[in-house]
């Protein structure tokens, strides 16, 4: 008790006393990677060098269940704004459909985390990804950034030498509205970090704190990376995924991220490593080399940015907060696409290579299934919480967050007060709910209802230890134990009945308040809102 008071008294005395231009209010941090499974950084498990985020989880917090929306733009719609993604405008992604829970970009009654800041008195700094909007009034500077860099759709290439076909279009960056291009030999993953630091090292001397957003494009398709990066890992992956799984899982056991006798997942998908020709494991082995060199790299320009932070001595007044958008991608590339958009080697620009499923089934250990589904291993993401003298270092902690939960953290411990009407409009009400006492306080979570998820037709709901999940096309709800069983291995709803249909009823009140529709009414054609090789894959990701 008395430990949970000094940290509750710390967290209290970062609350402004007074004007909202008072020095002490925390600096915000917030980096999210794109299409990274749950064990694929070391303070999670993985095999990778990541020394900056291993830093940040020994000096912070790790929290064992964070939830995101299990694909780029709706988890970026509840990122951005603590709204369900239905009730911000992209039910689906960045696309429009003709109903405003499906309208594509964020709505005017979604407040974006910029905009409640910048009106409370922060500067608001982006650098990455937007996805939340193609229109350019939706762009960033348009939703209460101050400073932007970065690509507003949905994916892109690491390199411009301008030697892509139509189908991969060379890197196309805006920074403050304006479009600008990458130079031969620039890096997308090194501009998106330099950008960070210059747009920090640009507050120097400032009263004001300020919100920094770092989307990294990193580590999604295509697989692209520094050569010297890629050097570290040649050989590394000769073990294969097998092998690899198992160190994996061993280390999860030790940094006390799963349980010594928790439930492990498997894929009859992917084929036993020594069942592959020596050409074959060559192939793949350069795949998660490049893989793991993209992870490599966003780990280095994060150690700039705290770098940055110290040298403006604005290290102690930060809070860094660190996720991925959704699990690692799943699906086989059928041949002739991976060809036909390929124009070098593995790990080149011009190269159009991914992970594909086999080493994603790694990088979501110990998790079932992939990005684009409602299974764990499409929608957990690691999270990692660090705020020097405020956070316990090093600890590890229990509780089950969400994406709409972070806007409101982020408001309570900045001060800010959240509009009822902004620039006219009337604001909806926050989703979530402060993970403010679980970071400073490490008290649970006081959650006052389920999580809810849909997306594509892929549906979930999370009541406690009882999470209901169903897969599309088969609509089927199961029943699982995530206490006991969080690779859902056992569908337990046959044996309970009667907690299926008060899931399901949840459910269907929460769809009919979010606008959500029965996925094949609005079943876009062709590839709009395209999110990797499938567009909407099965549950275990989809056959060579």
């Amino acid at each position: 008790m008395k430990t949970i008071f000094l940290f509750a008294c710390a967290w209290l005395a970062l609350l402004p006393a007074a004007h909202p231009q008072s020095p002490r209010r925390p600096n915000i941090i917030l980096i999210m990677v794109d299409d990274m499974g749950y064990s694929d950084i070391g303070p999670y498990g993985s095999e990778i060098h990541t020394p900056n985020l291993d830093r940040l989880a020994r000096e912070g917090l790790k929290l064992r269940e964070f939830y995101n929306n299990s694909i780029c733009a709706p988890t970026r719609a509840s990122l951005m704004t603590g709204q369900y993604n239905h009730r911000a405008g992209i039910g689906y992604f960045d696309v429009n459909l003709g109903l405003p829970a499906y309208q594509g970009y964020l709505n005017r009654s979604s407040l974006t985390v910029a905009e409640v800041l910048q009106q409370s008195g922060y500067t608001t700094l982006m650098a990455g990804k937007w996805h939340v909007g193609n229109d350019s009034l939706s762009w960033p500077n348009q939703r209460g950034f101050d400073r932007f860099f970065g690509f507003i759709g949905g994916a892109s290439n690491y390199y411009d030498i301008g030697n892509y076909t139509d189908k991969v279009p060379p890197v196309t960056l805006v920074e403050n509205n304006k479009t600008i291009r990458l130079q031969p030999g620039q890096y997308l993953t090194d501009e998106i970090a330099g950008h960070a630091v210059q747009y920090l090292d640009e507050t120097r001397g400032s009263k004001k704190p300020f919100f920094l957003y770092v989307a990294y494009n990193a580590p999604h398709w295509p697989l692209q990376a520094q050569p010297e990066d890629i050097e570290k890992y040649k050989g590394r992956y000769s073990i294969g995924w097998d092998s690899l799984r198992t160190q994996r899982i061993a280390r999860m056991k030790e940094l006390g991220i799963i349980a010594p006798g928790a439930t492990i997942s498997s894929d009859p998908e992917v084929p036993r490593w020594e069942s592959l020709t020596f050409d074959e494991k060559k192939l793949w082995e350069k795949k998660m080399e490049v893989y793991a060199a993209m992870i490599d790299r966003l780990d280095q320009g994060i150690g700039k940015i705290l770098n940055k932070l110290k040298e403006l001595k604005q290290d102690e007044n930060t809070l860094v907060v660190f996720i991925s958008d959704n699990g690692a991608q799943g699906g086989f590339i059928p041949f002739g696409r991976k060809r036909q958009r390929s124009s070098g080697p593995i790990g080149t620009a011009g190269s159009y290579d991914y992970q594909e499923q086999s080493w994603a089934h790694v990088s979501n250990t110990p998790f079932r299934a992939y990005k684009a589904t409602a299974y764990e291993g499409g929608i957990s993401s690691p999270l990692i919480a660090w705020f020097p003298g405020k956070i316990a270092a090093g600890s590890t902690a229990r509780g089950t967050a969400h994406l709409i939960d972070l806007a409101p953290t982020f408001y309570e411990i900045a001060g800010a007060k959240y509009p009822s009407v902004y620039k006219q409009t009337p604001s909806y009400p926050l989703a979530g709910t402060s993970l403010a006492h679980l970071f400073f306080a490490r008290q649970e979570i006081d959650r006052k209802a389920p999580l809810f998820w849909e997306r594509a037709g892929n549906r979930a709901v999370r009541s406690g230890r009882w999470k209901l999940v169903s897969a599309y096309p088969a609509n089927v709800w199961e029943l699982y134990d995530i206490e006991t069983d969080r690779a859902e291995t056992r569908d337990l709803a046959a044996q309970n009945p009667q907690l299926v249909a008060e899931l399901s009823a949840a459910y269907d009140k929460w769809a009919k308040a979010n606008d959500v529709v029965e996925y094949d009414k609005i079943r876009p054609s062709g590839n709009a809102g395209f999110a990797g090789p499938f567009q909407n894959p099965p549950a275990t990701g989809g056959r060579r």
